[in-house]
């Protein structure tokens, strides 16, 4: 068994006096999990509070075997963690070169193994031939794919993906698998949020469904489309079984009301 990279233990997260998070249990190990969950349910929230963008409002984050308390530990959780949120800045005049060498600097990639470590990002993500381009120039499916060699770039331990494969077509989405799938076999624990279920089902050894900041359900693809009613919508047993995941949820959550 791979120890887990990340846990998580009663953990809440809200801004304000509202809660987004709501006392969640959950840990992360090497290779990929994929976390589910429809529109407001708190998947951005938990991803960014994991990256440890925010800290949490209660309960306790650990990562790499350290419990996160201090700005010391966030600064060292940080040099293993590549994160890519659903909208992320550069500078429009930077080459992708330039911004993948950037964020490896931001990472504290060592400055004698950053070079190297930002070209085979870039050509992980099939962008070798752009990489003198300047990030203004590019398409929305290639500027996601920088985003994408950004976090990579490096081979931190944990990498955190906030809907990676909006703005990519059907081909790169299949050569974004097959990145994820060869992070995982180096030992890379990948997290990643997405809305499509087909991803899921095609990458992730694990599973994770959000709903109303709660978690509820854990557990492999398999097991996920195990659930499936007959009558429950969906094309595929894993997004029926998504599905009926949802309403059960829903279901105990109005009968507690």
């Amino acid at each position: 068994m791979h120890r887990p990279v990340a846990r998580l233990s009663a953990l809440t997260q809200g801004y304000g006096n509202r809660q987004i998070i709501r006392g969640i249990d959950l840990s992360i190990s090497p290779g990929v999990t994929g976390l589910l969950g429809p529109n407001g349910a708190g998947k951005t929230t938990l991803l960014r509070t994991i990256s440890t963008i925010t800290p949490p409002t209660s309960g306790a984050l650990g990562l790499f075997g350290r419990d996160i308390t201090t700005e010391s530990d966030v600064r060292g959780a940080r040099r293993q963690i590549g994160y890519l949120p659903q909208d992320f800045g550069f500078y429009p005049h930077f080459t992708v070169t330039e911004f993948v060498r950037y964020c490896a600097w931001l990472r504290e990639v060592p400055h004698t193994k950053a070079a190297e470590a930002t070209i085979r990002a870039i050509t992980a993500v099939g962008l070798t031939d752009r990489s003198r381009a300047r990030m203004k120039s590019l398409s929305g499916g290639m500027i996601r794919r920088a985003g994408i060699a950004a976090a990579i770039v490096g081979s931190p331990a944990l990498v955190v993906l906030d809907e990676p494969t909006v703005g990519l077509d059907p081909a790169q989405r299949l050569d974004f698998r097959n990145l994820i799938r060869s992070l995982a076999s180096e030992g890379t624990a990948v997290f990643l949020s997405t809305h499509l279920v087909e991803d899921v089902a095609a990458t992730c050894d694990t599973v994770v469904v959000l709903q109303d900041g709660a978690v509820v359900f854990t557990g492999s693809p398999e097991q996920l489309a195990s659930k499936a009613l007959d009558h429950a919508p969906g094309d595929s047993p894993i997004e029926r079984g998504y599905m009926t995941v949802l309403d059960d949820a829903a279901s105990i959550k109005g009968q507690k009301c």
